[in-house]
């Protein structure tokens, strides 16, 4: 699974890529890391709330309900709250931020090992993991969408694994934690793109 670190990367990068130059700077990049890694607080949840992680942060009620709240703060009340508060950059900063979340918090994850979506309405994890392609044989073909699948994996019989929590119910005294940094090779090119893309922007911003 993605760690934090891959997670920060594909952040960098959305950083890099989205932040105006009035609102790009240390700060604004470390609100969008912050963003990034608010998901993943619910492993720490896990010890004590069964299945916690992977539905608690992580699913789509959250960012839906943080849009729902920057759309109207930003377009539809007659003064922003996050302007007057922060400043004019603030609300494009709290949109990016929110894409941190949503696309390198959540998503990764969606598209990795999967997350409980509609937690804590629907108890189900689902992945956008598959193939597809064309076929001079089969025609189109695609993997991605399964509408019977062969388990249905929910937070009574799924628990993933991490440094806080790694095996479910209590962990024996010599229990081996392990936090990943770089688990694949694509794991280490995007955070070595990501250093190099954010390490530019910073040097064109001086």
């Amino acid at each position: 699974m993605p760690s934090t670190l891959v997670h920060l990367a594909l952040a960098g990068l959305l950083a890099a890529a989205l932040l105006r130059e009035s609102a790009f700077g240390r700060r604004a990049v470390a609100v969008v890391f912050l963003a990034t890694v608010l998901p993943d607080i619910d492993s720490f949840v896990s010890p004590f709330l069964a299945g916690a992680h992977r539905s608690l942060g992580h699913n789509v009620l959250i960012p839906v309900a943080a849009v729902g709240a920057l759309a109207y703060d930003t377009s539809v009340r007659d003064r922003s709250w996050l302007r007057d508060r922060w400043g004019d950059a603030a609300p494009h900063l709290a949109w990016v931020a929110l894409a941190g979340f949503a696309v390198a918090g959540v998503g990764l994850d969606y598209v990795a090992n999967g997350v409980n979506l509609f937690w804590p309405v629907h108890d189900q994890f689902y992945s956008l993991n598959g193939r597809a392609g064309l076929s001079n044989q089969r025609g189109f073909f695609q993997t991605f969408v399964d509408l019977a699948p062969e388990e249905v994996r929910t937070t009574e019989n799924l628990h993933y694994a991490t440094g806080v929590d790694p095996s479910p119910g209590d962990e024996p005294e010599d229990v081996e934690r392990v936090f990943p940094l770089v688990w694949a090779g694509w794991q280490l090119l995007l955070v070595a793109t990501s250093v190099g893309v954010l390490a530019v922007r910073f040097a064109r911003e001086r």
